[in-house]
């Protein structure tokens, strides 16, 4: 009786793995199965990336995995492992839209492996950086309550899939171990190679700048241009997303942004430029205490550029609170002409907070809003209040991320001051004949 039970769990487990082939990928994005004859990482990834989004990987790296388990001993490390993998399941079900993850698992043998799809438009590094310590913060508050002993901790990584990698398969495991070694910051892995990467780009200023113009919504006009960064051409660097998420996690971060600041000065002395430009900068960067005299030195060696010409736009979405040198540097650049923008606006509180620390000459409205605003009347409700807020703080409005005719016209109707977006124009580099 024994053996035919025994056979009949088997012959089911058997189905069950069988069946899961032909599920939809929906079904498994928490810790799916290894497959033969199916990847269901690298089907959702691949997905994600026809659709047109990045693919982030994330890894989760426990600290003192084999401290833990001494400790716990093996009969107690177990059910302690799978309590892991519970708990982050449920903090990511709880903090994360379902449609941006890709899968969660474990069988890449070290610690647990995250994949979620990014809008490149739409979200920000700082975003993905907060999300991982969110989700890591959360988990460990749920294993001390059960493991009040014990005090695990979590190294976290992030890279993006290469979308030009011949082998998706191989990309995605590039990824990881790249991802990886940003957890660990492993100086013999591939954290040295990606230092090695990003300092031969800071030190070989080994960027491209393109531009997309600003366009006034009543005259159509060309009202300023906002300068967008590539790394090296064919490199997974090239996107941005990837360019400065690397930056970050490599402490390059600050290099970086001051050679584009650098690089637009030369671009607009060589041109002969009048336009307004927009630059982006990090709260990260603003907040830096060289950055007043490093930005005197540019502006002396470019002393023919006016600085009201510049408008520094503060982008991501990093919270500016215990930045101490943050607000003392954007009154600096005040009373040296420079103007300010606040990006992102309608995205989330922070960059409201921001708007009532800084009161900036200019407010960018987020893509979120604009989308398909349109045929959406809440969002168009949200498009006034946000005009509102602007005109207390004395603000003009610049509406991103226009695609159609329609959207353009909710702007008219609404006496929205500027916009941009692929509506008017792509980027494109910066070329004599736009100089005038």
């Amino acid at each position: 009786m024994k053996r035919m039970v025994r056979r009949y769990r088997e012959k089911a487990r058997r189905l069950m793995q069988w069946g899961k082939i032909v599920m939809p990928l929906s079904s498994m994005r928490f810790y799916p199965p290894q497959f033969i004859l199916r990847d269901p990482v690298v089907e959702g990834i691949r997905t994600a990336l026809k659709e047109g989004f990045e693919v982030a990987v994330i890894v989760f790296n426990m600290k003192d995995n084999k401290d833990l388990a001494d400790l716990l001993g093996q009969f107690h490390f177990q059910p302690f492992m799978k309590r892991v993998k519970k708990y982050f399941r449920f903090v990511i079900e709880t903090e994360m839209d379902k449609e941006d993850v890709i899968t969660l698992h474990d069988f890449y043998g070290d610690g647990l492996t995250l994949s979620i799809r990014v809008d490149h438009e739409r979200n920000s590094i700082s975003e993905i950086d907060a999300l991982m310590k969110k989700i890591t913060h959360e988990v460990e508050q749920h294993l001390h309550i059960d493991y009040p002993s014990v005090s695990p901790s979590f190294e976290t990584g992030f890279m993006f899939v290469e979308r030009k990698h011949y082998s998706i398969r191989e990309a995605v495991l590039k990824a990881q171990q790249q991802a990886m070694a940003m957890a660990e910051k492993r100086v013999d892995s591939e954290f040295n190679e990606m230092l090695y990467t990003m300092s031969r780009i800071v030190t070989e200023k080994d960027i491209k700048l393109l531009a997309q113009p600003i366009i006034d919504v009543a005259t159509n006009e060309v009202r300023a241009w906002e300068m967008l960064s590539r790394g090296p051409a064919g490199t997974v660097l090239e996107n941005p997303l990837p360019l400065f998420s690397v930056a970050r996690q490599t402490g390059l971060l600050y290099d970086l942004e001051m050679i584009v600041l650098e690089k637009t000065l030369k671009q607009i002395k060589s041109l002969e430029f009048k336009q307004d430009i927009f630059i982006n900068f990090t709260p990260l960067t603003l907040g830096n205490m060289k950055f007043i005299r490093d930005v005197k030195k540019l502006m002396e060696k470019y002393k023919n550029i006016s600085p009201k010409q510049i408008t520094f736009e503060i982008t991501e979405r990093d919270s500016i609170e215990g930045m101490k040198d943050f607000i003392y540097n954007i009154k600096v650049l005040r009373l040296m002409g420079f103007r300010l923008a606040v990006d992102d606006t309608g995205a989330g509180y922070a960059s409201l907070n921001t708007i009532s620390e800084i009161m900036p000459d200019i407010i960018k409205i987020d893509r979120s809003v604009i989308q398909n605003i349109d045929k959406n009347s809440v969002k168009e409700s949200m498009l006034r209040g946000l005009l509102l807020v602007a005109r207390e703080a004395g603000s003009l409005v610049v509406a991103e991320g226009i695609e159609s005719q329609e959207e353009a016209s909710v702007l008219t109707r609404n006496k929205v001051d500027l916009a941009q977006g692929y509506f008017y124009a792509r980027p494109a580099a910066l070329v004599k004949s736009l100089a005038t």
